[in-house]
Order: C-alpha cells, then structure tokens, then sequence
C-alpha cells in the first residue's frame, strides 16, 4: 500500500549575515599654538613634542616645523588650538605673541590633512569637561574662556568685557593685574571675578587653567584645578572621541 504522507517540510536554513566590519579609529594630531612653544602630540603617544614658537613664527613656519618634528608619524586628521579669537572655524585675528598670517591660511591643504580649528581655550575645556554645566576660565596673559553644556562646547570672549573703573576682566586678573596689582591682590581679584561669572552663567562647576594658576594658594569655590595636558585631550574630542555626558561630581560650592 502506497505511503500517503506527505513528505516533511525541510526546515529553513538561517541565514548567516555577514557583520559590518569595526570602523577603525583614525589617529589625530593634536597642535597645541602657544607664544612660546608649539606642543604636539598624536593618537597612541604618551609625551608631546615641543617646538620653539614666538614673534618670528609665521603658519607656513609652523606647518615646516611641524612636519620635520612629526616624519614618520601616522595621522589622518588634526585639531589646531589657536591662541586667539576663532570664529566657525577660522581665526579672526592674528595672535599678539606670533607673526602675521594666520587668518586667511589654509592649514588643511598646507598639513595635507582635514583640520578643526578652536581657540585654545576652548580645547582645553575641551578637555577638561566632564558633563553638566562648566565654565572654564585659562589665567595667562589674558583671560581664556569657554563654556560647556550638555556637551556642546561655546568658546567666550569674557575677557574684554567691562568689570569696574572702566576696566575689563582681563585688566585685573590678566598679566597686566598681576604686575599692577601684585599677587595678594591679584588673587583677590580672581576669587571675586570667578565668583561672579560663575553665578552670572549658572555653572554647575569652573574649572580654572592658564599658566598663572600655580600662583593661587586656594581654589575659589565651586572651582577645580585644569591641566594644560588637557588640551590635547580636547583636540582628540574634537574629532569624535567620546564626550562625556550628564550631570558631573559637582565641587564643593
């Protein structure tokens, strides 16, 4: 007698999608521009590298150096922290420490790179972030400032604004305070200046940075000591590594 069942269905094979291949992570260069030394440092390395920067130092001259200073590296983008005003990307003003020339040059095609551009302030703060609202004051030779919400990052121009006696921030907590003034007063000046930006802009935390910081013996409230490394830190960031997010470990007000 003929089998009458039917024959069992075969099961269906699962299909095997191939996975998307890791991205892999390009290496940037990070050019930190200062009036005394240019400091370099790229993906993978632990110590950064100096050039001797000052009045001579044109942008052709800096790409020169940094060229011969980084033969052999490997780096596919690069971050630029300019000491000046930058706007979209461009700087607006030539640095008062450096030569002329830096604001219609075209780092891109002279690096041979694709380049981010931000004042270096802001890549410190850059750097230093750690979620929420920050502010970010630099004390050096004037008054680098930034601010940071959220994660979306706001380069400041505090330092020109009017404070008293027809004088600006800059005036009392910049160079020209510290040699007027002399450090007792100077730190005065910082703590009252800090304390007021701070509430004026509602900043969860400041972090304070610049060369002058060393002269402070105490740290304003609400405040936390930065680090120049930072800024390089903040130029990795500014090509895609990971910011952080939320609300930070807040100073002790």
């Amino acid at each position: 007698m003929a089998d009458t069942k039917k024959p069992a269905k075969k099961r269906a094979k699962a299909v095997k999608h191939a996975k998307p291949a890791a991205r892999k992570a390009e290496k940037v260069l990070v050019i930190d521009v200062g009036g005394t030394n240019i400091k370099l440092l790229a993906t993978g390395q632990k110590e950064p590298t100096k050039i001797p920067s000052g009045p001579n130092m044109t942008p052709q001259a800096m790409v020169d150096a940094v060229k011969a200073a980084t033969t052999g590296w490997r780096y596919e983008k690069v971050a630029i922290g300019y000491p000046g005003v930058v706007v979209d990307g461009r700087p607006l003003l030539d640095p008062a420490n450096l030569a002329k020339g830096w604001v219609r040059f075209d780092y891109a095609k002279a690096l041979g790179h694709p380049v981010r551009v931000v004042n270096d302030a802001a890549m410190q703060a850059l750097g230093s972030y750690e979620g929420g609202r920050m502010l970010f004051l630099g004390l050096g030779t004037g008054l680098g400032s930034a601010m940071i919400v959220d994660g979306v990052l706001q380069p400041l121009e505090l330092a020109h604004m009017p404070y008293k006696y027809g004088l600006t921030y800059e005036d009392f907590v910049g160079k020209r305070g510290l040699e007027k003034y002399g450090k007792r007063k100077w730190r005065k000046f910082v703590f009252e200046i800090v304390e007021q930006l701070r509430h004026a802009l509602e900043a969860g935390y400041v972090v304070l940075g610049g060369g002058n910081l060393k002269l402070l013996k105490d740290l304003p409230p609400g405040c936390l000591a930065g680090n120049n490394a930072n800024a390089f830190e903040g130029g990795f960031r500014l090509w895609g590594k990971p910011i952080p997010r939320g609300p930070a470990s807040q100073p002790t007000p």
